[in-house]
């Protein structure tokens, strides 16, 4: 095998690792996306926020959102029950 034979083998896979390396980055952020999508709409707000998960800083206000504010979902539970606290 000469220099170049040698050359193109190792560019064929350098791309096919690259390739293979791409499809699994993109099947762990399209399984991030579906988490967070899930959480979201499970605590009643929309499930496009989710997306914004994905930039920076952003991220970390959603986050903080989700942590100390009431959900919508809270807020019709406690229509629902009228207003009382649940009673243990």
């Amino acid at each position: 095998m000469n220099n170049q034979d040698a050359t193109a083998a190792a560019t064929a896979a350098a791309g096919a690792m690259g390739l293979v390396g791409f499809i699994i980055i993109a099947a762990i952020l399209a399984f991030a996306v579906w988490i967070y999508w899930r959480i979201a709409s499970k605590a009643g707000y929309s499930g496009a926020l989710s997306l914004l998960m994905f930039i920076p800083l952003v991220n970390f206000i959603i986050l903080i959102i989700f942590a100390f504010s009431e959900w919508p979902i809270e807020t019709q539970l406690k229509a629902a029950r009228g207003g009382l606290p649940l009673q243990p």
